[in-house]
């Protein structure tokens, strides 16, 4: 089984006090769409962009057990794991990654949550891009994916959902809107063809263009950071 853990009683305590206190009064109005893409019991890894460290919170926000009734465990940079962050995070399901050089036991780790039937988070950009549009993706979130689905253990077949998160403000304040758009899954199982880099080269342009379309066409909101950023500047 996965070293990654969520702890019981840590869990019964920061997913009420996040859900019901701390994201609805940080922020003033947070949209959710598309909730219903996110499966209920397949393999599963929840792809998000990434824009700022509240993402941690609205993932679970999301899609943690509190919405979906399933734990979600988080492949992070080494330095999130650090300090009283880190402590929280390791605690909550969270693991490390050398975002340049993963090691083989963080591979082996991610492959053996979803060929368990578990969620596992992983933004695939790899950083943090404040207001900039979908980064070219990673290609070891498809590596693993495949990986997953050529060992799992249960009877359905690895999904990843992607998922694009919006703020109003490139630093979320007191105040910041939110919007989080959730995309169909793709059945890594479709990807069949060819050799295991020419189906990972798929799988993550596949995902790459989901993320886009679901991030480019909010506009409003994408309007709404570029002018809060052009009224800080002067």
């Amino acid at each position: 089984m996965s070293n990654a853990k969520v702890s019981p009683w840590l869990s019964c305590l920061l997913y009420p006090l996040g859900c019901y206190w701390l994201i609805p009064s940080y922020f003033s109005k947070l949209d959710i769409i598309g909730r219903e893409n996110i499966p209920r019991t397949a393999p599963l890894i929840l792809a998000p962009t990434h824009r700022s460290r509240w993402d941690a919170l609205i993932v679970p926000y999301t899609a943690g057990r509190w919405k979906t009734g399933r734990d979600l465990k988080y492949m992070v940079s080494e330095n999130e794991t650090w300090g009283l962050q880190g402590w929280f995070i390791r605690r909550m399901g969270g693991f490390p990654v050398n975002p340049i050089h993963p090691s083989l036991s963080t591979i082996r780790q991610s492959v053996e949550i979803l060929s368990q039937g578990e969620v596992l988070v992983i933004f695939p950009e790899g950083n943090i891009f404040r207001h900039q549009p979908v980064q070219p993706l990673k290609p070891g979130l498809a590596r693993i994916a495949l990986q997953a689905e050529s060992q799992r253990k249960v009877a359905e077949t690895v999904k990843i959902v992607p998922m694009s998160i919006h703020y109003s403000q490139a630093y979320p304040q007191w105040g910041t809107q939110v919007k989080v758009k959730v995309g169909s899954p793709l059945d890594v199982s479709e990807y069949k063809q060819g050799s295991s880099r020419k189906k990972a080269d798929l799988l993550t342009n596949d995902l790459e263009e989901a993320l886009r379309e679901l991030y480019d066409h909010d506009q409003e909101l994408v309007n709404q950071c570029s002018n809060h950023s052009l009224q800080e500047s002067h």
